[in-house]
C-alpha cells in the first residue's frame, strides 16, 4: 500500500491518528459549553432543554452534515472549504466570494479557539487554588506552543492519539458517573425537551448561541480529511459522540442535583470530578485543550498555504519542517496567530467571556459549506427535491444559530468578525488583483523572437549574462510570452545566454498533481518548460527545475555543458541564473477608483512581503529580481505648454 492511502486506510493507527488530529475542538468542548448554556440560576427546563439541544445539534450537524454527507465531497481524498471550492469553482464567478467569507472566517476562529480551550482547562485550578493568577499561565502556554512550530509536529503528533483517548475515556467515566446519580436526565434525549426551551423558556432562542459551542469543531472534520481518511473519520466519530453525549448527560445529572442553585462561577465539568481527581483531571484537560489548539494552527497553515495556490493570499514563505506529506509551516501565519491569542488572552482575561466572542465566525464557515456543498450536489446530479431538503433544514438550522449568535456582537462577537473582515479584505484585494494584473499582462507570440534569440546567444559581441537564463513567465498558452520578458531580454541590458528556458507553473484543482511538459522552441537554444502542480503541492521550482534538467539532459535532448572552450573541454556545467519580473505601480496611470483602490492595497500589503524568488523556493540559487512597471491606463493627455 502506497504511503498516500497508509493512514487513511482504516487501520487503529488510523484510528489513533484521527483522535490526535481531529476531535481536539469538537472534543474540549464539555470544558464550556454547559457552563454557557446555564448562566446562572439552575432550572430542569434549563438542563433539560440544553443538552437535548446539544445532544441533537451533534446528531444533525456534525454528524448527518459533515461525517455522513460532507466527508463524500472529497477532492482526490483531501477536504476543506477551499478544497470543496477548487471542485466546483467553475460553476460560477461568484462562488470566490463563498470561499473567501468562509476561509477567512474559519481562520478568524483560529484566533480564538487556542485561548478559549487552554483557559478554560487552566481554570479549572481555581476550585484548587481560588487566587491565582490564570491569565500569565494560558498565555505561557500559548506562546510555547507557538514557538514549537517550527520544529514540526510530527513527533508530539504520534503521542496525540493515545493521549485524547484517554480524555474521551475520561469524559465517558465522569458523564456515567453524573448519570448513575441522575438517570432521569436520559429523557433529555427526547426533541421535546430542546423545543420546549426554544419556544417557551425566555430568551430560549438566544440561547442557542451557547448551544453552538458543542459544535464549532465540526469543520475541522472536513478539513483534515486528507490526513485521516472517510473510514477512520467515521468510525472513531462513533466513539468520540458517544463519549461527549455521556459527558454532558453527566454534566446535566450534576446540574439536576443542584436545581434551584446558583451556578455562581462553578464549571459544572469540573464539579463532576472527585476531589482527588481534580489536579489529574485538569492536568489531562490542559494537554487536551493544548491538542486542540495544535490542531486548530495546522489546520490555518493548510489553509493558508491552499490559499495561496487560489491567488487568494500573499505569495508569504512557507517551510517544510519535516518529509510527512502535507505537514508545513508559515512563519508569517504562526506570528500573526500568536500575537491575536495573545491579545484576545488579554482583553477578555476569562473563558467565560471569549464564550461571548465564540461560535459568530465559524456559524458563517458553516452557512459557507452549505452553499458550496448545494452547488457540488448539483453537479452529482443528485434529485432536486434530496437538495431542496439539504438546503431547507441546514439553512434553517445554521440561519437560526448565526441570528442566535449575532447577540454576542457587543459582548466581544465583534472581535472574531474584526478579524475575520480583515483576512476577507486581504483575500479580496489579492484575488482581485491577481486578475486585474492578468488583464492587463501584455502577451506576444513567442515565434518571431525565436531567431532573434538565437542570434543574440551566438552574437560574441556582447558579454555573456549567463550560461543558462531562466524566466519565471505567467503565460498560459505555450505559444506566448510576456512582453515584458523580451524587453527584458533584448532592450533593457541584451541579455546573452546560451540557453533560454521559459518555466510557467500552473497550479490545478486536484491536490496533489506533480507533472512537467518540456517544449523545444529553438534547438538547442529556447526551452519552455510548464509544471502543473495541485493546489497542496510545495513550490520548491529550483529544485523541480534542476531534475527536469538532469531527465533532459539523460535523454541527451540537450547539453548543459559550459560553451566556454576552456571550461568544455572539462565537461564543466554552465551556471543557471532565474529573472523573477517583479511589477509595480506606474504612475503613468488613470484608474477606475474602484479598481485604484484595489492596486494601492495589494501594493501596500506586498511591501511587508518577501520577494517572489522566495516563495518559488529560488532563495538558494542566482536570482534576478527585475522591477517592471504596471501601466493600468496611461495618461492620455498631458497639458505642457511650450514658451520662448
Amino acid at each position: 500500500m502506497d504511503a498516500k492511502h497508509s493512514h487513511t486506510a482504516i487501520s487503529t493507527a488510523g484510528l489513533l491518528i484521527a483522535l490526535g488530529i481531529i476531535y481536539g475542538d469538537i472534543g474540549t468542548s464539555p470544558l464550556y459549553v454547559m457552563k454557557a448554556i446555564v448562566p446562572e440560576q439552575i432550572t430542569p427546563m434549563l438542563v433539560y432543554g440544553g443538552i437535548s439541544c446539544v445532544f441533537w445539534t451533534l446528531t444533525l450537524q456534525t454528524t448527518i452534515k459533515y461525517v455522513m454527507l460532507t466527508l463524500n465531497a472529497d477532492n482526490n481524498g483531501e477536504g476543506g472549504i477551499f478544497s470543496l471550492y477548487a471542485l466546483v469553482r467553475r460553476r460560477g464567478a461568484w462562488l470566490s466570494a463563498v470561499a473567501i467569507i468562509g476561509g477567512s472566517a474559519l481562520l478568524a476562529d483560529g484566533v480564538i479557539t487556542p485561548p478559549i480551550s487552554v483557559s478554560s482547562a487552566i481554570e479549572g485550578l481555581e476550585t484548587v487554588y481560588p487566587n491565582i493568577p490564570t491569565v500569565p499561565i494560558v498565555i505561557g502556554i500559548i506562546a510555547g506552543l507557538f514557538l514549537l512550530q517550527s520544529f514540526g509536529t510530527q513527533i508530539v503528533g504520534k503521542a496525540f492519539g493515545p493521549i485524547m483517548f484517554v480524555w474521551f475515556s475520561m469524559l465517558a467515566a465522569l458523564g456515567v458517573n453524573g448519570i448513575l446519580d441522575h438517570p432521569e436526565i436520559l429523557k433529555a434525549l427526547n426533541p421535546y425537551y430542546a423545543y420546549d426551551l426554544l419556544v417557551n423558556y425566555p430568551g430560549g432562542f438566544w440561547l442557542l448561541g451557547a448551544v453552538f459551542l458543542c459544535t464549532t469543531g465540526a469543520e475541522a472534520l472536513y478539513s483534515d480529511l486528507g490526513h485521516c481518511g472517510k473510514g477512520n473519520i467515521r468510525i472513531s466519530w462513533v466513539f468520540v459522540k458517544t463519549c461527549l453525549v455521556l459527558n454532558y448527560m453527566g454534566q446535566g445529572g450534576w446540574l439536576l442535583a443542584h436545581q434551584g442553585e446558583m451556578l455562581n462561577k462553578r464549571n459544572p465539568f469540573y464539579e463532576l470530578m472527585p476531589e482527588w481527581f481534580l489536579l489529574i483531571g485538569i492536568g489531562i484537560a490542559t494537554i487536551a485543550a493544548i491538542i486542540a489548539s495544535q490542531a486548530l494552527i495546522t489546520g490555518s497553515f493548510t489553509l493558508v498555504a491552499e490559499a495561496i495556490r487560489l491567488n487568494m493570499w500573499p505569495k508569504v514563505k512557507l517551510n517544510y519542517p519535516t518529509d510527512v506529506k502535507g505537514q508545513l509551516y508559515v512563519p508569517s501565519m504562526n506570528r500573526l496567530l500568536l500575537l491575536g491569542c495573545i491579545a484576545v488572552v488579554l482583553y477578555f482575561q476569562k473563558s467565560e467571556n471569549m464564550e461571548a466572542a465564540y461560535g459568530l465566525a465559524i456559524t458563517l464557515t458553516m452557512l459557507m459549506t452549505t452553499i458550496l456543498l448545494t452547488i457540488w450536489l448539483r453537479t452529482k446530479r443528485v434529485p432536486l427535491p434530496a437538495i431542496a431538503l439539504f438546503v431547507l433544514v441546514y439553512g434553517a438550522i445554521e440561519g437560526s444559530f448565526l441570528i442566535a449568535n449575532l447577540i454576542k456582537f457587543p459582548h466581544g462577537g465583534w472581535v472574531s468578525l474584526a478579524i475575520g473582515a480583515t483576512l476577507m479584505g486581504v483575500m479580496y484585494v489579492w484575488l482581485r488583483a491577481f486578475y486585474i494584473k492578468r488583464r492587463l499582462t501584455e502577451f506576444v507570440k513567442i515565434e518571431p523572437y525565436v531567431e532573434a534569440l538565437k542570434e543574440l546567444s551566438n552574437d560574441e559581441t556582447v558579454s555573456k549574462y549567463a550560461t543558462h537564463l531562466v524566466f519565471m513567465s505567467s503565460a498560459e498558452r505555450q505559444s506566448e510570452i510576456e512582453s515584458k520578458i523580451i524587453y527584458s531580454i533584448f532592450q533593457k541590458r541584451p541579455k546573452r545566454a546560451d540557453i533560454y528556458w521559459f518555466v510557467h507553473v500552473d497550479t490545478t484543482d486536484e491536490p496533489y498533481t506533480m507533472e512537467y511538459k518540456v517544449t523545444e522552441l529553438a534547438q538547442d537554444d529556447v526551452f519552455r518548460i510548464t509544471f502543473r502542480l495541485g493546489f497542496r503541492v510545495e513550490q520548491r521550482i529550483n529544485l523541480y527545475f534542476r531534475k527536469v534538467v538532469e531527465d533532459l539532459v539523460r535523454n541527451k535532448e540537450v547539453d548543459i555543458t559550459s560553451r566556454y572552450e576552456s571550461l568544455s573541454k572539462q565537461h564543466v556545467t554552465g551556471d543557471f541564473r532565474f529573472v523573477v519580473l517583479e511589477k509595480f505601480l506606474s504612475v503613468e496611470n488613470e484608474f477606475p477608483w474602484a479598481e485604484k483602490l484595489v492596486m494601492q492595497a495589494y501594493f501596500y500589503i506586498k511591501q511587508f512581503i518577501a520577494s517572489e524568488d522566495k516563495y518559488f523556493g529560488l532563495d538558494t540559487s542566482s536570482v534576478k529580481v527585475e522591477k517592471v512597471p504596471l501601466v493600468i491606463t496611461p495618461v492620455r493627455d498631458v497639458a505642457l505648454k511650450r514658451i520662448q
